[in-house]
This record gives C-alpha cells, structure tokens and sequence, in this order.
C-alpha cells in the first residue's frame, strides 16, 4: 500500500490511462537520485554492460530505461501487477529500446525460469511486503529464499528502503548474505535527532 491506502495496482491502472492519454509516466517512487546512486555503484565497479540485471518490483520500469540508456542490455524487470508490467511496455516501447525483458511475477513464488542473475534490485518492494498486514513475516522469510533462488552466488543484491534501518536489513538478510557496501544516503536532522531516511546497503550472496 502506499500512503493513501491504494493498491498498487489501483495506482498503476490510473497511471497506465494517464500514459495513453498524455504520453505522461507518472511517479518516480524512489527519484533520481536512487536511481543515480544505484548506477553510480555499478559503474564503479566495472558491472559488466551484459551483466544480467533484476528489477524486483519494476512498477513502471523508469529504472530500466536508465540502465538501458547507460547500456546495460541484459536487464529484466518484474512485478506482481500486470498494470505496471503493461504500463512499463508502453514507457520503454516509446523510447524505443527493445533489449528489456518484462514479466508478471511474484517475487514470493517466482517461475523456475526465473533465475541466475548477477544483479537483483529492489526499491520499495520489501518494504511493501513487509507492510503487508497478513503474515509479513513469513513473507520477508520467503523473500529472502526467493532471493536466494534467483541470485548467482557471489552476485550483488542492491536494496534502498525507507522503512527499514541498516541494522534491521542486515538481520533480515543474515542468512545467505553479506553487507558488501553501504551506499550514502541523505541525512536528515529533526529536533536534535539525525539519521538518514532512506537505507541503501549492497549485500552479495555468499
């Protein structure tokens, strides 16, 4: 859910009329500067451009196109919202880059062709699931074996949350994986207090 109690889905529909008529594609949920931040990384260190590449919770595959235009060409973005996979068609199909594969999937029962990839990203999609009201531990629990089916070992997993903290991530993620990096977000200061608002760690699967 986001902040106003919609379904994704509800949001992503509404945004998928919006593209048709206006040519317009909506939200970036987690900016550019998330997206510079994540690209910056793998530039620095030398991804190769043919690496294979998740996008875990696409949404309206934005991120995709800017790996394409840094000219990653082995990239692959999921949902669970035949919407935002519609959605991000449309987005990618209009600027004309055809090397991005799309997929309805659930991350938390993923298709066995889902699989052996360098590089998973996810931001937002954890953080989703782990508001869900029913069962989200069990569900965090299969995210991470998900995860685990879907990642080479020794590739990288780059995860941005607003929900969780460094510390809580690396508990969450023990098991299989280790913090390789954690990347600089912006801090914030309130009353006294200061922190950062958004987590974005870098774990490779071991």
């Amino acid at each position: 859910m986001n902040d106003c109690g919609e379904s994704w889905d509800t949001v992503y529909e509404r945004e998928l009329q919006t593209f048709q008529e206006y040519g317009d594609t909506g939200e970036i949920w987690f900016g550019e500067e998330s997206m510079t931040r994540l690209i910056r990384w793998m530039q620095k260190h030398k991804i190769p451009l043919d690496a294979s590449v998740l996008d875990i919770g696409t949404g309206n595959g934005v991120f995709l196109v800017e790996l394409a235009k840094f000219g990653f060409s082995n990239i692959t973005g999921i949902d669970y919202s035949p919407s935002a996979i519609q959605l991000s068609g449309n987005i990618i199909e209009k600027e004309g880059l055809s090397n991005i594969k799309l997929k309805v999937e659930d991350f938390l029962n993923p298709s066995t062709k889902l699989s052996g990839f360098h590089i998973c990203i996810d931001k937002g999609t954890f953080d989703a699931i782990s508001l869900n009201p029913d069962n989200a531990i069990e569900k965090r629990k299969q995210y991470v074996k998900s995860l685990s089916r879907v990642l080479k070992v020794k590739g990288f997993f780059l995860i941005t949350s607003c929900n969780w903290t460094k510390e809580e991530l690396l508990n969450e993620f023990s098991e299989g994986f280790e913090l390789f990096e954690e990347l600089r977000t912006p801090r914030f200061s309130f009353g006294g207090r200061s922190g950062n608002s958004v987590a974005a760690l870098v774990f490779q699967k071991t």
